[in-house]
């Protein structure tokens, strides 16, 4: 019962925290003009990716380095299968080329990039998380510079310009309650799993990964109520970039990370480098640059299939 209470609250927290940093996001765009995708893809998407950092480091310094990296991996996954294809279910994203030449690239590289650092000796050493961070850091610097919006927004009048103690305020309460529930929601499920008796990894790519994706899905889905399609999507790619480069890497750098659990490397993997390369052709089948319901139906089934036989 408890586990319950602690996965509600958790919820209840990041739903209102995804509200307020989406406030924040989109206010901020507008006093810096800034793109939306650029700060989609930046502020939101390392709010959003902190309670998979958070964990990641946890799990990583309490010894348990397959929910680490199963928390990553499995939010990659739940990002693109399970968030990107309810957004898109709720409403259609129209894409610019931007999408095609910068994001999704960077998003392929980076994950091309940790397959190639984990894959061959199972662990991810300091260096290859100091190479990771540099990437990041080097994609973030070219985003503030170049980057062009890559979705068109249906409503730019509703944008309402707020104070920059208004903006701080809501950027640190979203912070903060995603954390507190991502904290919960985490507590809650790992408890409910235990009692199940399910292992470590299984529980980091299903229940844990689905529960540090609920602020992507809470700001995403919010985004598109409001239609700020340029930060969901932006949010989405970002958050995955992010996940990739800034938590493994980050965890790594902290203390080398080792897959424990065969499962990772030659099930789940796969899996997230699948779904990734699946975007591209999605984006222009069967209307170019738009992903709409049918692709929301393709994506979610594709997220059941691989939880279905994760857990077989």
């Amino acid at each position: 019962m408890q586990n319950l209470i602690f996965i509600l609250i958790g919820l209840v927290l990041l739903i209102a925290g995804g509200n307020w940093l989406l406030k924040s996001a989109v206010a901020l765009s507008l006093k810096l003009n800034i793109p939306k995708i650029v700060i989609g893809m930046t502020v939101v998407s390392f709010a959003t990716s902190a309670p998979e950092l958070i964990v990641s480091v946890k799990a990583a310094l309490e010894g348990f380095p397959d929910l680490a990296l199963g928390n990553v991996v499995g939010s990659n996954i739940a990002n693109l299968g399970f968030v990107l294809g309810i957004t898109v279910l709720l409403g259609s994203i129209d894409v610019n080329k931007s999408f095609y030449t910068t994001d999704w690239p960077v998003m392929i590289l980076a994950s091309l990039l940790f397959f190639g650092f984990i894959y061959f000796d199972g662990e991810l050493q300091q260096y290859e998380g100091i190479i990771m961070v540099i990437f990041l850091f080097l994609f973030l610097v070219y985003l503030l510079r170049f980057q062009k919006p890559a979705v068109v927004d249906e409503l730019p009048e509703d944008d309402v310009p707020l104070p920059l103690y208004k903006i701080v305020l809501f950027f640190g309460l979203g912070g903060v309650a995603l954390w507190g529930g991502s904290e919960l929601l985490i507590n809650g499920a790992v408890g409910l799993a235990k009692v199940f008796g399910v292992s470590e990894r299984i529980i980091a790519v299903t229940v844990v990964s689905v529960g540090t994706s609920i602020p992507e899905l809470a700001a995403s889905v919010i985004a598109v109520i409001k239609k700020e399609k340029a930060i969901s999507l932006g949010n989405l790619v970002g958050s995955n970039i992010f996940n990739l480069l800034a938590v493994l890497g980050i965890t790594s750098i902290i203390t080398p990370i080792k897959a424990m659990d065969e499962g990772l490397l030659s099930n789940d993997i796969f899996w997230m480098l699948g779904i990734s390369f699946l975007i591209l052709p999605l984006v222009f089948i069967p209307k170019g640059l738009r992903l709409g319901w049918r692709d929301g139906i393709v994506l979610v089934g594709v997220y059941i299939v691989f939880i279905y036989f994760t857990i077989s």
